[in-house]
């Protein structure tokens, strides 16, 4: 009948005509707060944070506070909101487990410019990653779409029909159990590089959720820690058109993780174990 409310259970029949309303959906204020971070760049347009291990990028069900994002509103500064106040300032993200640097705009326009230099993949990411195993060889590319899995919501997949990913590795030393590598992003798919590791059969070390999180003891690293951090950033500045490179070395539980795998006093004796072993060759 017109105008009827039905119950959900409602079975509708051939022929019946169903209105539908949505309701807008609630906001929710993104709180300020005074959380530390480490900024290792800043200006007028853009800041370069290198992420602590263990903190979400921005606010969601589950984590509406404590977030990256509430750490910079805390700060007080202008932040490009790019139409989405709960990721004000993101141009990119790293999962909650992983650590290093990543690019904040605080203008629109700077936002508009590096999303674009990212698509455009103008902006070279590299990450350092433990893996369990070894690799075929020292250079490898990982060329797989992914997409949500199928069959449990809350982690990727390869998937034929998901978004086209690519993630280049480069074999920086070969441990007994374990290889460090340099993985060098050309998309960024969420998980990306944890999906395509898993993919060949050598998950990202201490990654619960992909497989790799099993022997912590043997690795010396923490609970609920992967091996995985974003090591060395490169692009132009959205400005003044400058090339800017940054670099955040292993922190302390990465560093002992990689002295125990190693057993090579002279990598962890380094001041930067990853220049040590070439992590920052241009090469590409």
């Amino acid at each position: 009948m017109a105008g009827r409310a039905e119950r959900a259970s409602f079975k509708a029949e051939s022929g019946v005509e169903v209105t539908v309303h949505v309701p807008e959906p609630v906001g929710r204020e993104v709180l300020a707060e005074q959380i530390p971070i480490s900024v290792v760049f800043e200006d007028e347009d853009i800041l370069v944070v290198d992420k602590a291990a263990g903190m979400v990028v921005h606010p969601a069900p589950g984590n509406w506070t404590g977030t990256l994002v509430n750490a910079l509103k805390g700060r007080g500064q202008a932040l490009a909101n790019a139409g989405n106040e709960d990721r004000a300032g993101l141009v990119h993200r790293l999962d909650k487990e992983t650590s290093g640097l990543m690019i904040v705009a605080k203008s629109e326009r700077a936002h508009r410019v590096l999303a674009k230099a990212i698509s455009e993949r103008r902006v070279a990411r590299r990450y350092a990653a433990l893996c369990w195993g070894h690799v075929k060889g020292d250079d490898i590319t990982v060329d797989a779409p992914i997409a949500r899995d199928p069959n449990d919501r809350k982690r990727m997949a390869i998937v034929a029909a998901g978004r086209a990913a690519k993630t280049d590795f480069h074999r920086l030393a070969r441990f007994t159990s374990t290889d460090l590598l340099r993985a060098h992003l050309h998309s960024g798919r969420t998980h990306q590089i944890r999906v395509h590791l898993a993919s060949i059969g050598h998950p990202v070390v201490g990654d619960d959720t992909y497989g790799g999180g099993g022997a912590r003891r043997l690795v010396a690293l923490p609970p609920k820690r992967q091996f995985l951090h974003a090591a060395w950033l490169r692009f132009r500045h959205p400005g003044s058109n400058e090339e800017l490179d940054f670099r955040a070395p292993l922190p302390p539980e990465l560093r002992t993780s990689l002295g125990a795998v190693s057993e090579t006093p002279e990598i962890i004796a380094h001041p930067d174990p990853l220049e040590y072993l070439g992590f920052y060759r241009v090469d590409d």
